[in-house]
């Protein structure tokens, strides 16, 4: 099942380039892939470039906790490189 999510990711001090090349790569994608749909997500900066959001459509929750808090076997050591913090929410619909 299909399921919109908010991560905040907190970046070190000069990393956001090196971990969104990462993010990018053919690593970074298949990772991304195996927990969420790519194509579906939306980014965005933080004004001052501390750190990065992004809404997912997540179709394997707990694959997507492992990424999000750098436990991902294949993620593992560009987190510990490049991420300070990381805070993943569930997003629901609000009808209007």
């Amino acid at each position: 099942m299909e399921k919109e999510m908010l991560v905040h990711l907190k970046i070190k001090e000069g990393k956001l380039e090196t971990f969104m090349g990462w993010m990018q790569s053919d690593e970074g994608m298949g990772v991304r892939k195996s927990v969420a749909y790519p194509e579906k997500t939306v980014g965005a900066m933080i004004p001052d470039k501390s750190g990065m959001l992004f809404k997912v459509s997540v179709h394997n929750e707990v694959g997507m906790k492992d990424f999000v808090t750098g436990k991902n076997p294949t993620a593992k050591a560009i987190y510990a490189e490049c991420v300070e913090n990381a805070q993943l929410y569930e997003l629901s619909k609000v009808n209007l």
